[in-house]
């Protein structure tokens, strides 16, 4: 008989029945009898598995599972990092078809960005571009849900899709973390007051991770996620937020901030004043 799988499988810890019963939960056509196969010639190893083809003789995907352990790679996910990035990224370390993968993300994720969190992934070779996307978001939601339930006692999707928002353009906007409980209250004080958020981080979204902000690129980019153009925050996360920034949404700091510039050191000065903000930018452009 022959047994349907894919190039790598994931093993649980546990008992040889409570192996079979996983596999026959994830529509392996496994048996009884393979059960006492397995306590003959071993048993299997947890974690990931390669298996190397799609349809296997019973007995070869049996000692498959006792004796061919998946080779893993580390792939990093830094917190501020577009998905789309991130993805190009994967496929290149994972060997695996970019259009793939950036098409089962969109079919399996219901936000371009914000759905990941940020953190290193022990991943194999051999995973399918679906299996990865399922993988990565599972977790991260997973994590999410208890983060949330953890602060607020439930978790509200439409809730935390806002602290989202917010923490993408603090994780992009601020120098540190000690900063971003800051950079969060300029974001709410300006909402409050019906002004523009005007922050260049905004637009660092997708593809455009890396790309510095000009002043053609504000007059040309038309998208939700120009902030200088449209007020309001963006409809989704720009970037994958790391906790403390998410931290930082949720808890901002109480100030009557209402502008920031990046300094020379790489921090930023904070004030509530316009005049005083137009002098910060001034002092910068002189000693530049």
């Amino acid at each position: 008989m022959i047994v349907k799988t894919n190039e790598v499988v994931y093993i649980p810890k546990g008992s040889i029945n409570h192996i079979i019963t996983y596999l026959k939960e994830k529509n392996y056509n496994l048996t009884k009898i393979d059960s006492l196969v397995l306590r003959f010639i071993g048993k299997p190893q947890s974690g990931w598995i390669y298996i190397g083809a799609k349809k296997l003789k019973r007995a070869d995907f049996l000692y498959k599972l006792t004796t061919a352990k998946a080779p893993l790679v580390d792939v990093t996910l830094i917190p501020g990092e577009t998905t789309y990035v991130f993805l190009e990224e994967l496929s290149k370390k994972l060997a695996l078809d970019a259009t793939i993968l950036h098409y089962e993300y969109e079919k399996q994720a219901k936000y371009p960005d914000g759905m990941l969190i940020p953190d290193t992934y022990k991943l194999p070779l051999g995973i399918s571009e679906k299996m990865v996307v399922r993988l990565l978001l599972k977790n991260s939601q997973n994590k999410m849900r208890h983060y949330a339930k953890k602060i607020f006692g439930n978790y509200n999707e439409k809730k935390w899709l806002r602290y989202l928002v917010v923490a993408s353009i603090v994780q992009k906007e601020a120098a540190s973390k000690e900063e971003m409980p800051l950079v969060a209250s300029v974001i709410y004080n300006r909402l409050k007051k019906g002004m523009k958020l005007q922050m260049d981080g905004a637009l660092n979204y997708g593809k455009y991770s890396h790309m510095k902000i000009t002043a053609k690129r504000l007059r040309e980019d038309s998208s939700s996620f120009n902030t200088y153009k449209f007020a309001g925050l963006p409809p989704y996360p720009v970037c994958n937020p790391s906790f403390d920034a998410i931290k930082a949404a949720i808890f901002p700091a109480k100030t009557s901030y209402l502008y920031f510039v990046k300094l020379r050191s790489g921090k930023h000065a904070f004030t509530s004043s316009y005049k005083r903000h137009l002098h910060n930018i001034k002092s910068v452009t002189k000693r530049n």
